[in-house]
């Protein structure tokens, strides 16, 4: 067999080993003597890139919910925000707010894509019967409700100020700042780009055919001997789990967690960005993601030359952002890489 034979030449084998490259390279730096400097200039781009890959993995459990099997989600935040609070709960020490128990910060990763699951599951056996709208009204209700606990409940969610002390293993281990901010981007980065084989491969299996089958008409699919609700409860919950997974590696990143994390502008980011780049397409979401986060980059070095309030230029930006979106769905519904034919959508 030639090394060219050898060569991955799938899409989701070429991520799966980008993914295990990076996981390689930023375990090297967390957990040995190397060290690395960045540019001041550059720290920016860092975090907004480790931004990135965490809403990564939150727009592909968006696009196997939406773009796969049709389930309007408005409430993709609720996951990734219980994702990250129970995280937090479980692993943080002498927090300020709320609860910290101090456990083990694998441990609590996994609970906290548990969690995200069983939410995931409550949710849709309570509501994937309802048609579209209803869906998404349920859906954006109940994160409304989860962001109103985690306000009011003050000696649980620890309020406004939300829950500190929470581990940042990578942090702790790097030794150093510039080296850390590095090696946290790889390792996530690397989580990101397996998630992308994950959901990929199960997309392109018979299962994500049957998915995208319920999509375009689930009266059909359920006339073929199809359990069309069994389905998209897997794909709901699914996608809830990758949710709950990007909450707690934010928390770990991030060192706390506060309601001010996980608005509304979370979930209009990653369905701006799915619907940009393409529903049902999981490199061309991640690519409309990057557009969006890239405006968001670009933005905040305009807003130093821009002759308006900081205010003023945030309501500015989300009206580009906004008339961006409205320019491609007009020209382009199916999104600047989506396949109007198979999104049924005329191009």
């Amino acid at each position: 067999m030639s090394v060219a034979d050898r060569l991955p030449k799938s899409d989701s084998e070429r991520a799966l080993l980008f993914g295990g490259i990076c996981i390689v390279l930023g375990a090297v730096l967390t957990l040995t003597p190397l060290r690395t400097t960045l540019p001041s200039g550059l720290y920016v781009f860092f975090e907004v890139g480790i931004l990135f890959v965490i809403y990564g993995i939150l727009v592909l459990g968006l696009n196997l919910q939406y773009g796969h099997t049709g389930l309007v989600n408005f409430g993709h935040v609720v996951f990734f925000a219980v994702g990250a609070y129970t995280v937090a709960m479980l692993s943080a020490q002498d927090t300020f707010a709320g609860i910290g128990l101090g456990f083990p910060w694998p441990l609590t990763l996994v609970v906290g894509v548990v969690t995200a699951a069983l939410l995931g599951a409550i949710v849709g056996a309570t509501s994937l019967r309802l048609r579209d709208d209803f869906l998404a009204i349920v859906t954006l209700a109940t994160a409304e409700i989860f962001h109103t606990l985690f306000i009011n409940f003050r000696g649980i969610f620890g309020g406004n100020v939300g829950i500190l002390g929470v581990p940042q293993p990578v942090k702790e281990l790097a030794g150093d700042a510039d080296t850390a901010l590095l090696a946290t981007l790889l390792l996530i980065g690397g989580f990101t780009a397996v998630t992308f084989t994950v959901v990929t491969r199960l997309t392109d299996a018979p299962y994500g055919r049957v998915l995208r089958a319920i999509r375009a008409d689930e009266l059909v699919t359920r006339s073929v001997g199809k359990a069309t609700f069994t389905y998209k409860m897997q794909s709901f919950v699914y996608g809830a789990a990758l949710a709950g997974l990007a909450g707690g590696l934010f928390a770990l990143y991030n060192g706390a967690v506060a309601p001010g994390y996980f608005t509304i502008q979370v979930t209009v980011t990653v369905w701006i960005g799915m619907l940009l780049g393409g529903a049902a397409n999981n490199r061309a979401v991640l690519a409309g993601l990057a557009i969006i986060m890239g405006l968001r980059l670009l933005s905040r070095f305009a807003l130093g030359v821009a002759p308006v309030s900081a205010d003023a230029f945030a309501s500015i930006r989300l009206v580009v952002v906004g008339m961006i979106l409205i320019i491609v769905i007009r020209y382009r519904p199916a999104g600047i890489w989506g396949n109007a034919k198979e999104l049924g959508v005329d191009s």
